[in-house]
């Protein structure tokens, strides 16, 4: 009998220390989250000008310039995916990507929706005159949404400069050179949701 009073004592002690660890481990989680969300929502972006190397990378990505408010995300819309046959000439290979198109609001989801088949025939375009060599490594891959992103733009009457145009521009000697205006893109983003070469 001395021996079932002594169990019945040590059971509450030992859920105490459980309920302890619990509140304890609780409470570090929140202050983890609470730190990582103010250290999120403290971060300044760089002030203007002050890196020349930034404004100019902005200066050709208007894009980029795109600002992102969190009370109205952005919309994505879904592009079916892409099959196409590739331009090597040794092997015959081809790819298949998936694009999704990242834009301000639903009217110009609804914009580029009613583009869609003018848009898909210029990214099929862009895509069939690419090799493997040119999609598999990241530089091309980021390439390929430039122009996927220029070609998608093009059907709504918007022309996007061509960034090797640009740089054969900047290589050349000055003359009275026209300042070209910046074109905003509605399309603020390409996404690709499926890459396979084969």
């Amino acid at each position: 009998m001395a021996t079932a009073a002594a169990e019945t004592a040590a059971a509450p002690a030992g859920s105490g220390k459980k309920k302890l660890i619990i509140i304890v481990v609780g409470v570090l989680v929140l202050v983890l989250v609470a730190a990582g969300a103010f250290l999120v929502l403290k971060k300044k972006p760089p002030a203007e000008g002050e890196d020349g190397e930034e404004a100019a990378a902005e200066s050709h990505a208007p894009a980029a310039a795109h600002k992102v408010d969190p009370s109205h995300p952005p919309v994505f819309v879904p592009l079916d995916p892409f099959t196409v046959n590739l331009a090597d000439k040794d092997v015959d290979r081809f790819a298949q990507v998936g694009v999704t198109l990242e834009v301000g609001d639903a009217k110009i989801a609804d914009q580029v929706k009613a583009y869609m088949p003018a848009i898909r025939s210029n990214i099929l375009m862009v895509l069939s005159h690419k090799t493997s060599a040119d999609l598999l490594s990241r530089e091309g891959k980021e390439k390929l949404a430039k122009e996927i992103m220029r070609e998608s733009v093009r059907p709504m009457g918007i022309e996007l400069p061509d960034e090797d145009e640009e740089a054969e521009a900047d290589t050349t000697p000055k003359k009275k050179k026209k300042k070209k205006p910046v074109v905003v893109s509605p399309v603020n983003q390409v996404l690709f949701s499926n890459f396979i070469v084969q």
